[in-house]
């Protein structure tokens, strides 16, 4: 299949642009902002043909909604965890009832979720996580913690993997929980500060919370949890290049701002970002048209992490000193916040371990696409 956008979707391009260029500055909070996309049609693109989401919209018009809404300058979405991760989950796994409960107030912009999968000890190795959920008549009971819950302060639910099989090991016994947030003395969000005094992540903790939906039956929460990071690296792919696209921009301006592009080394460094980044895309849009191997997911992971990372040793590479240079007082500054090109150098450092590390898609790539033998437990 070949990927490519038609006059329809031209048109459709038209008219988001034109749509995101007389709202997207306009001063609203975050959760407002929702409601309004909501209320325009904007969320749950594609869902039509199931009855749940706003617009009918063909994949490429997804991917055209994506690209021009990063290119606006709108707002950070603080629904796309609910919009682009549990929906298409609840789509393929869910119950009627389910579907019902949760799509219409994700699409209208009215409940926002968080993603509980991370725990201290099990990050990359998911399969390692200890939060349990214990049957009580007809719901469950979860306790446990979980890390680096991005939004967890603002959601409205969270959907948690969590170990309900007693005595199970690794990928067995675990079940996909989704949890109302609102549990005073139930549910604590701690925001994890930072260096700098900002939190950009949470750790949550579960005592005895309650939880009244499982997704996709009791005991195959690995399952489901595995195909929703097949969504995380669907549509979104291509939108994220296209801020991929505008960092590095800014990185070509500063190494002509400092003279650093007159460094032969650093011009070739420069045109290899640029042409890998064109290459991705190319490979995204092979992928989305049906034309991606079981591994595309894992490759597409690689080779972004990768990217990205190279990226931001750039950005400090052409500033020079001046990367290094924060605030004049310190600590009469904090909270204080990084420069652009301080953010993405340190914050890509994180690009290769979450979502799972460079080394997890190495071996999903070995031992599901090329049928190498599985690694010996233990390995170093």
């Amino acid at each position: 299949m070949d990927f490519g956008f038609t006059q329809d979707d031209e048109d459709f391009r038209t008219d988001a642009r034109a749509w995101l260029a007389e709202r997207a500055n306009s001063a609203q909070d975050r959760r407002t902002w929702e409601r309004t996309l909501g209320a325009a049609g904007w969320i749950g693109l594609g869902w039509g043909e199931d009855g749940y989401g706003n617009r009918r919209a063909t994949l490429t018009q997804q991917v055209v909604w994506a690209e021009e809404y990063a290119r606006s300058g709108a707002p950070a979405r603080s629904g796309h965890i609910g919009e682009n991760l549990l929906a298409p989950t609840l789509i393929a796994h869910g119950t009627d009832e389910q579907k019902s409960r949760f799509l219409p107030p994700i699409a209208a912009g009215a409940e926002l979720w968080c993603q509980g999968y991370s725990e201290p000890g099990a990050g990359s190795d998911l399969a390692g996580i200890r939060t349990t959920a214990v049957p009580d008549g007809p719901t469950y009971r979860v306790s446990g913690q979980k890390i680096w819950t991005s939004l967890a302060h603002e959601a409205d639910w969270c959907f948690v993997l969590a170990r309900t099989g007693p005595g199970s090991v690794r990928h067995h016994g675990l079940s996909f929980l989704l949890v109302p947030m609102d549990q005073p003395g139930r549910i604590e969000v701690r925001p994890i500060r930072q260096m700098t005094g900002t939190s950009d992540f949470n750790e949550v903790f579960f005592d005895g919370a309650r939880a009244e939906h499982v997704v996709g039956g009791a005991g195959n929460g690995w399952r489901v949890a595995m195909s929703l990071l097949g969504f995380e690296r669907g549509v979104s792919t291509l939108a994220q290049q296209i801020g991929f696209a505008e960092e590095l921009a800014a990185v070509v301006r500063a190494a002509v701002a400092s003279g650093a592009v007159r460094d032969p080394v650093v011009r070739a460094r420069l045109v290899r970002q640029w042409a890998e980044l064109r290459t991705m895309r190319w490979n995204a849009l092979r992928t989305l048209g049906g034309s991606g191997d079981a591994g595309a997911p894992s490759v597409a992971k690689l080779l972004w992490a990768g990217w990205h990372q190279r990226l931001g040793e750039l950005a400090v590479l052409v500033r020079g000193a001046a990367s290094g240079v924060g605030p004049a007082d310190w600590s009469a500054s904090a909270p204080y916040e990084l420069d652009a090109a301080q953010h993405l150098f340190l914050f890509s450092r994180a690009d290769t371990i979450y979502g799972g590390s460079d080394q997890i898609q190495r071996t999903i790539i070995a031992e599901r696409v090329l049928g190498l033998p599985r690694e010996p437990k233990g390995a170093v």
